[in-house]
Parts: C-alpha cells; sequence; structure tokens
C-alpha cells in the first residue's frame, strides 16, 4: 500500500527520541510537514537528530515545549498553525516498587505520558472535526496491557492512553477524525541497551519472535493508521511487540 500525506502537517510530541524521531522519518517520506517536539532541556541533542535527519534528505522542524503542561501546548500548537497529524510518542519513565515511590514520580510520570495526550489533542481535536479530516496515533506500552513490576505509575499512564483512545474515537467518528493507538514492545534503543546484559537476556527469552523491535516497527505502523486508506479503523489497539503479549 502506498501512503501518500502530501499536503499533510504533523506534529509528533518526543519526536527526537528513539522511536519518535523514526516516526517523524517516515511521516516525512510519506509527504507529511512534519513538526518535532522535544523538550527545552534537550534541545541540543535534538538539534543533532535534526542534522541526521538533513543527512536523509529530510527537512524536519523542531518545536520545544513541555508537553505536560496545557498552556505551553496550546501556545505550541497555535504558533504550529493546523495539525491534520498527532502522534503523541512523548513519555518518561520513574520505576520504584509501590511500596517506596515516591508522590513525584507517580506524578511526575502521569503527568508527561497522560495529561500530555489531553493537552494536545484537546488543541487540534476541533480543527479536525471542523476540516473533517484528522489523524491522532497515541503510543501506549505492552506494559500498559500486561503491567510490569516496578512500574505502577508507567503502567497505568500507559494503559489510561488507550482509554483516552477509545472514548475520543467515539466522540470523532462522525467528523472523519481516527484515533488509534500503538503498543510497543521491547524496543531496540538506548533504554533497553542500559539493562543488565542477565536481564536482557531474559526479556528476550520471552519474546516469541526472538528478536528486540526496532524503531522502523513502531514508525511503519503509525504511518499505516495515519494513511487515506486507513479511515475506517478507530478506536483499536495495534500491538508491536513480537508476540510477547497476545490478546483479542
Amino acid at each position: 500500500m502506498r501512503i501518500d500525506l502530501a499536503g499533510r502537517v504533523a506534529l509528533v510530541t518526543g519526536g527526537t527520541g528513539a522511536i519518535g524521531s523514526r516516526i517523524c522519518a517516515e511521516l516525512a517520506q510519506a509527504g507529511a510537514r512534519v513538526v518535532a517536539n522535544c523538550a527545552e532541556s534537550d534541545l541540543d541533542a535534538a538539534r543533532q537528530q535534526q542534522r541526521r535527519w538533513q543527512a536523509e534528505g529530510l527537512e524536519i522542524a523542531l518545536e520545544p515545549f513541555d508537553v505536560a503542561g496545557f498552556e505551553a501546548c496550546a501556545a505550541a500548537i497555535g504558533r504550529i498553525g493546523r495539525i491534520d497529524i498527532l502522534v503523541n510518542c512523548a513519555g518518561i519513565t520513574r520505576d520504584a516498587p509501590l511500596r517506596r515511590m515516591q508522590p513525584q514520580q507517580w506524578q511526575d510520570v502521569l503527568r508527561v505520558n497522560l495529561d500530555s495526550v489531553f493537552n494536545t489533542s484537546r488543541h487540534v481535536v476541533e480543527g479536525m472535526s471542523e476540516r473533517g479530516w484528522g489523524r491522532i496515533v497515541n503510543i501506549s506500552s505492552v506494559n500498559g496491557q500486561k503491567g510490569q513490576f516496578g512500574q505502577t505509575n508507567y503502567s497505568a499512564s500507559k494503559a489510561g492512553v488507550h482509554g483516552f483512545t477509545m472514548a475520543l474515537a467515539a466522540e470523532t467518528a462522525r467528523k472523519g477524525v481516527t484515533v488509534n493507538t500503538v503498543s510497543p514492545g521491547y524496543i531496540d534503543s538506548p533504554m533497553i541497551r542500559a539493562v543488565p546484559e542477565d536481564i536482557r537476556g531474559r526479556i528476550l527469552e520471552g519474546i516469541p519472535a526472538g528478536r528486540f523491535g526496532q524503531p522502523q516497527d513502531i514508525a511503519t505502523a503509525v504511518t499505516f493508521l495515519c494513511a487515506e486508506q486507513s479511515g475506517f479503523i478507530t478506536g483499536a489497539n495495534l500491538p508491536v511487540n513480537g508476540g510477547q503479549f497476545i490478546s483479542f
């Protein structure tokens, strides 16, 4: 299936991270004008990523703002203007067993991982609905589906992402706006490479596909959901986890 997003404007939050950067690249290669969000504190690293995109022949704009702030999102989206595609990819972890988890660890994760989805979607959904076309793709996680030791905050936030997806999909289905979730499994990235080798080995043993995912695997799934041809898919969760967690 050839995906043509020419003329569409896409905003990807967390767009300079391992997964987000490939989502940006894939959308740009499909013809979209792409804006990558990053945290203001990460701007130097984001500019390095921008140079890597340029080396691929891709012109992707940077828009640093705090996705956890409602007004910051409003201001940034106002600067960008029309947004046809929103990919909510920003996310953090602050792992600890619940008996040792501090309120700040809980709040930080919920604000970045879940509040941000509301903050950005709230400011784009009306315009999408008025124009009769839009794509919102929210990045969840396999651990939002099955839970994970030491990640009550992260698992709760990522489960909440899909609850948000389903509710908003019902609200916008008649407006030409689709809202879907992609739930990655363990992806080859600096985060997984930082895990001790013995633990990483045990994780790998639990993946039937026999490998960690690649950021491109997620980017391909997201771009598929953004396609014109995917307009009858809404409220869905697309697991991309190599068979690590299988359910209806």
